[in-house]
């Protein structure tokens, strides 16, 4: 398909421009993009997206216009088309194009997301968005982060289903090899159906049976790869079968297979969607699925970046990616208009971004760190580590009693062990259960960065400029994830082709 041109001189009496001038406002999102799609979005701009033979597509600059006033009016691509075909406004918006302007159908919109996702540059319309909204000074340097939960697009799949769903993946593509591996299945299944198999799921025994044998025909065939150089469909789906296999079973004593009494830490849940995963966003409310961050100007509200997670991704793993605009700008020059700007880089976040690692990375920035960190817990009610005097120049703990015991480096972190002295302490009963060993301190390499952190949460200030900013994120995000935008559940499966397309999003 070949890149189709906008057309750029409209009919003076059917166009919709002398229609809408003086009815639609000037400082509308309609107006604005009637008179500067054509810079924004021209058809240049996706010429890699199509080929030099074929039949003309849609005008790019016209679909991208409709995508953007589709994210913002919070429509379906069918809807879209419509506001498109009968809404002058949608017209005018695409450059003043005539009222009988023919539409087109709702799965363009599905093509040109997906030539967008395969490309080198996915996020063009995103970023074109937002460059305008940076130069028009509508982008501070404040940033607050935050995340939410992502629904998967597809079910979760108990332990026999995925071994079955893996196997079947595996033969499937096997190609020519197909025929062999299965003379290698020992149990009385096909495997070319899904869904679970037929068993006596109260009977234990019956259960324990089922999953060995499944089990054993999986390591039959893993055994029969093993050491061979495969292709990379037949690669992914061995790979994700011993996966699978590894993370859910463990092996009796006599030599049969079973459910291990344990979940593993990146545990697998669907061969349907293998990057979804188990996640929590407290310690009582749990999903399956992915995690979307954010990252928001608060003055303005217009989101700055996004990113998709597995679900069980941590949060302050991510903030280096939301920030990326920010902490690795590019060079600027001497005085023009990317010179470095005056005021500091402020960042925003709850308790999830506060580790010693994103905060020693903002530090050395210069950016001023308003994230919340927790405080240390101390079991039992006894002496938390802020009861402890930590001096890092001179390496060395002070405890409440006034004992003093030495850092020393162990394995990433130092740690300080007060031993015998706990045993004679008044204070031991409130400090440690451990009278032989004593109480314990450990140091990480960002002790330094939480500590300031910590200290700063104690100013009235900086506690009323996070109360006062901190919020405005989670306004956004629920303005983004309830029914009308439909973001909450995952529309595709497949975590790698949740990329932006859309542009940055503003209130209204």
């Amino acid at each position: 398909m070949t890149i189709g041109q906008s057309p750029t001189q409209p009919d003076v009496f059917r166009s919709t421009a002398a229609y809408c001038e003086g009815r639609v406002a000037p400082d509308s999102i309609y107006a604005l993009l009637h008179r500067e799609c054509f810079a924004l979005f021209p058809d240049e701009l996706f010429a890699d997206l199509f080929t030099d033979v074929g039949r003309r597509s849609i005008p790019p600059m016209i679909v991208a216009v409709v995508m953007v006033l589709q994210r913002l009016e919070g429509c379906s691509d069918r809807e879209a088309v419509d506001r498109f075909s009968f809404d002058v406004r949608w017209k005018y918006a695409a450059g003043g194009l005539d009222f009988d302007h023919p539409g087109f159908s709702h799965t363009v919109l599905v093509d040109m997301r997906a030539r967008l996702a395969r490309s080198e540059h996915p996020r063009r319309i995103f970023e074109v968005a937002l460059d305008a909204a940076r130069q028009a000074g509508l982008v501070g340097r404040r940033r607050v982060l935050d995340s939410t939960a992502l629904y998967d697009a597809v079910t979760t799949m108990d332990t026999v289903s995925l071994l079955r769903s893996g196997i079947r993946g595996l033969l499937g593509a096997a190609a020519e090899r197909e025929e062999g591996l299965r003379a290698l299945l020992r149990r009385d299944d096909d495997y070319r159906a899904g869904g679970k198999p037929a068993c006596d799921w109260e009977d234990a025994v019956a259960r324990e049976a089922l999953i060995d044998a499944i089990a054993r025909d999986a390591s039959a065939l893993l055994a029969a790869l093993e050491g061979e150089t495969l292709g990379p469909t037949l690669g992914e789906a061995a790979t994700l079968l011993a996966t699978l296999l590894g993370q859910d079973l463990e092996t009796t004593p006599e030599g049969t297979f079973r459910i291990a009494r344990r979940v593993a830490p990146d545990r697998v849940i669907s061969t349907v969607d293998v990057d979804a995963r188990h996640g929590h966003k407290t310690a009582a409310r749990s999903f399956d699925g992915y995690k979307g961050h954010v990252a928001l100007d608060p003055d303005s509200e217009i989101v700055t970046a996004t990113a998709v997670t597995p679900g069980n991704a941590g949060d302050a793993g991510v903030a280096h990616e939301l920030l990326a605009a920010e902490l690795e700008p590019e060079t600027p020059t001497a005085d023009g208009p990317d010179a470095p700007p005056d005021e500091p880089l402020t960042v925003y976040g709850d308790a999830a971004y506060g580790s010693g690692e994103l905060l020693a990375r903002l530090e050395d920035a210069g950016a001023e760190v308003r994230i919340k960190v927790q405080p240390p817990v101390g079991l039992g009610g006894r002496f938390t580590k802020a009861d402890f005097a930590i001096d890092l120049e001179a390496a060395t703990v002070t405890c409440p009693a006034g004992a003093r015991a030495p850092l020393r480096t162990r394995r990433h972190e130092r740690v300080a062990t007060f031993g015998a002295v706990c045993a004679a302490c008044p204070l031991v009963a409130r400090c440690t259960t451990d009278r032989r060993r004593g109480r314990t301190i450990a140091v990480g390499p960002h002790e330094a960065s939480l500590a300031r952190a910590r200290e700063a949460r104690r100013d009235p200030a900086w506690l009323a400029d996070y109360r006062a900013t901190r919020p405005k994120v989670e306004r956004k995000i629920g303005h983004l994830m309830r029914r009308r935008h439909g973001g909450r559940r995952a529309r595709v499966r497949d975590g790698r082709r949740w990329r932006p397309t859309s542009p940055c999003s503003r209130p209204r």
